[in-house]
């Protein structure tokens, strides 16, 4: 029986503030990503002695500032200021009388026409001080011939404390509404527990907003007025600051423990919720054990491949709390599974070690929004280990209840006398996953080669040959054909041997879909559709260097591969204005650490990283490829099909640099691949290194063990004859 324990109810006297604080977290979300690096004491000198006094004189006698949206660097200082609040009540009231309230502004468009009309008002008033300020100026911090109180006073430290702010909400979910208002929520009951600690109902401490309490209380107090009416409205005077850690002050273990109990005792609900975490090590942590990188834009390059569906990712808490009705044995344990998905997925825990007065976070995991949900099951071992058990009982928690609940969260009875939660985020769109495997060779027209296709075509030969790959995406479904043209030619029983093709005629091609099959048979078919299903192209140019392979690309601009002393690569993209370079080896967000050196520079070799550069954002790692196992991840703003043209080409130019089959090339039949849902690619996550199991870990820490097929036999010495000889393939490869 479902129910909210803790979760629901009247949120109580602060529930209704005078600003939004919802559409006031996001803005505030939006400016953080894109504010300048760095201000110093030139934009503090901006702030205070010009926009302030202008602020003041355009609010006139109501306290708030004019339809005016300052500059980008003033406004960051603005912000910073407003962010402690008693400080910058006191500045406003000893130097303009009233306090100065931001505007209200939280749409972009109205954002935008307030600072077009700012740029007019700031031309008029301060004509031979520029609007915006270059990079150079901002990270300079010019201050000649400055003359202002706070240029080395605690302004600048107030903005220096913030410097990192935007990478402490960089997690993507925190953009998402439906965690704005769980984190509303829950903002409100720690200020309901802030008013008890001051008016003296507790004893007295410090307490520590998390993560999510953290976003709604700086977008409160980035409105001050505002702030100040709602704190009046509670009954809170002051010692907000003093009872409220803030931002960038240093938390001990004690305090946050204290907080927890206070809370926990107020509101018998875990302090600690996915999404929700206090420190900010253990936000980076939690991103560097898995790929939680925002990308710079919130459209999918891809949405016109009606075959690639995207994959929704979120942090997922499990909680206990109570004691079982029975003392349980030494042999019962809980396993946690999924409702759909990764069905070889055990995650077990004795029941032993798991009665607990207050919250206890039992399991911590990331989840794909297609497993459905969780299941708890009740289980007893039957011989000394987990393997062989019996099952008992279960309960289970669906992705779309927990998603229905204004917490996020939703509370089962385990037992009598023990209740377990499930905490989440919003999902979020987590990078595409793909894989190219081996498929049987086609003509060309697309049809695989074959003696029933013969048959069907009343023994009419098959003219070219094409060595084929299919690609699957993370569960296993098929997206995508890779061509790529390797000879030229007819064969017949007893005739004509297909010939290879020059090199500037191999080209590569990705076509969109899955196979089309005959119905008399699961394995042979026709490539997806016609010529118009042909989504990209590549082919090799001309007049090669002897250190150069030029390639190229039908979605714009030539990669070429550079045979020096080290191998290296480059892009070239007309249609972009963001600096795109190929990394060889897992680079940036996709860095792995290991011990061995010389076996992980072998390994790294393997691996491809596309990191793109933009005035906005730095660099960011946008995709990994692994072209000697044909895999790839990439960011949804990246193009799927530029990425497995750049994967295959790869693929292909470093068999003939090596003069080996590095990436498997020559395989030219159906491997059999696990059981969809037996063990899906990604499906499920623990951060770190919690698991042994390399499919519960990134995919690029593990990949051949995570990427290896299935052998349902042994590999097969010799092709149909249908194909062609294998010398065939092997002189278009390997030359």
């Amino acid at each position: 029986m479902s129910s909210a324990s803790g979760l629901g109810g009247k949120e109580g006297p602060s529930s209704a503030f005078s600003v939004d604080l919802a559409a006031a977290a996001r803005r505030l979300l939006a400016f953080l990503r894109a504010a300048p690096a760095g201000v110093g004491p030139r934009s503090v000198w901006r702030y205070e002695e010009l926009w302030m006094p202008l602020a003041a004189r355009e609010a006139g006698g109501g306290g708030e500032a004019a339809m005016l949206v300052p500059p980008p660097d003033v406004h960051l200082v603005w912000l910073c200021h407003c962010f402690h609040h008693e400080n910058y009540s006191a500045y406003c009231t000893s130097r303009f009388g009233r306090l100065i309230n931001r505007p209200s502004i939280l749409d972009v468009e109205n954002e935008e026409y307030a600072e077009d009309r700012c740029r007019d008002v700031w031309a008029t008033h301060f004509p031979s001080e520029p609007f915006d300020l270059d990079t150079n100026e901002i990270d300079g911090n010019s201050v000649d011939n400055i003359t202002c109180d706070n240029v080395d006073g605690e302004i600048v430290k107030m903005v220096r404390r913030y410097a990192d702010l935007a990478d402490r909400f960089a997690s993507p979910f925190v953009w998402e509404g439906v965690y704005h208002v769980a984190a509303r929520r829950r903002y409100v009951r720690f200020l309901d527990l802030i008013k008890k600690v001051v008016c003296g109902t507790q004893v007295f401490t410090r307490l520590v907003p998390s993560l999510d309490m953290l976003l709604m209380w700086l977008a409160h107090q980035s409105f001050p007025v505002c702030y100040a009416t709602d704190m009046l409205a509670m009954g809170i005077r002051d010692n907000v600051a003093k009872v409220g850690v803030g931002y960038g002050e240093v938390v001990s273990d004690e305090e946050v423990g204290r907080t927890r109990g206070l809370w926990e005792d107020a509101y018998d609900e875990p302090y600690h919720m996915a999404g929700s975490e206090v420190d900010a090590g253990a936000v980076s942590a939690a991103r560097e054990a898995f790929y939680w990188v925002p990308a710079a834009s919130e459209e999918d390059a891809n949405r016109l491949y009606k075959s690639l569906q995207p994959r929704f990712i979120m942090e997922v808490y499990v909680l206990l709390k109570g004691e079982f009705d029975k003392e349980p044995t030494s042999k019962d344990f809980l396993r946690l599974r999924t409702q759909r998905c990764h069905r070889s997925l055990k995650l077990d825990k004795s029941m032993s070690t798991l009665s607990c007065k207050s919250w206890q976070k039992v399991w911590h995991l990331y989840c794909e929004f297609a497993t459905r949900g969780l299941l708890i099951e009740f289980r007893r071992n039957l011989n000394g280990c987990f393997r062989k058990s019996k099952f008992l009982k279960n309960i289970s928690f669906s992705w779309s209840d927990v998603l229905h609940e204004k917490a996020l969260a939703l509370t089962e009875e385990l037992d009598v006398r023990m209740r377990a939660m499930a905490s989440i985020t919003p999902p979020v769109q987590a990078p595409y996953l793909l894989k190219c495997v081996p498929d049987r060779v086609t003509d060309d027209g697309g049809a695989m080669i074959s003696d029933v296709i013969l048959r069907m075509r009343n023994y009419r030969p098959q003219e070219g040959r094409w060595l084929t790959r299919t690609v699957l995406d993370h569960s296993g479904r098929e997206c995508f054909v890779i061509r790529m043209r390797v000879g030229r030619g007819i064969w017949r029983r007893g005739a004509e041997t297909p010939m290879a093709v020059k090199w500037e005629d191999r080209s590569i091609e990705v076509r969109e879909g899955s196979w089309s099959y005959i119905a008399s048979t699961s394995s042979i078919g026709y490539a997806p559709g016609n010529f118009k299903k042909i989504v990209g192209t590549a082919t090799a140019m001309k007049d090669q260097q002897e250190n150069k392979v030029v390639w190229s690309l039908s979605t714009g601009g030539t990669l070429t591969v550079c045979l020096g002393d080290e191998l290296s690569f480059q892009l070239k993209n007309n249609s972009s204005d963001e600096e795109a370079r190929l990394l060889v080896g897992r680079r940036l967000s996709y860095r792995v650490n290991t011990d061995n050196a010389s076996s992980n520079l072998v390994e790294e070799e393997q691996y491809l990283t596309l990191v793109r550069k933009s005035p906005d954002h730095g660099d960011r790692a946008t995709m990994l490829l692994n072209w000697k196992l044909l895999a790839v991840e990439f960011l949804h703003e990246e193009d799927a099909v530029f990425v497995l043209l750049l994967c295959m080409v790869i693929a292909r130019t470093m068999t003939e640099i090596r003069r080996e089959d590095v990436a498997g090339l020559l395989v030219r039949r159906r491997i059999s691949e696990a059981r969809a849902g037996q063990r899906d690619w990604g499906s499920v996550m623990l951060p770190g290194s919690l698991s042994p199991d390399p499919h519960l870990q990134p995919w690029y820490r593990n990949a051949a063990q995570v990427l290896s097929s299935v052998e349902t036999g042994p590999m097969l010495a010799k092709y149909s004859p249908a194909d062609g000889k294998d010398m065939l393939y092997r002189q278009a490869l390997i030359p």
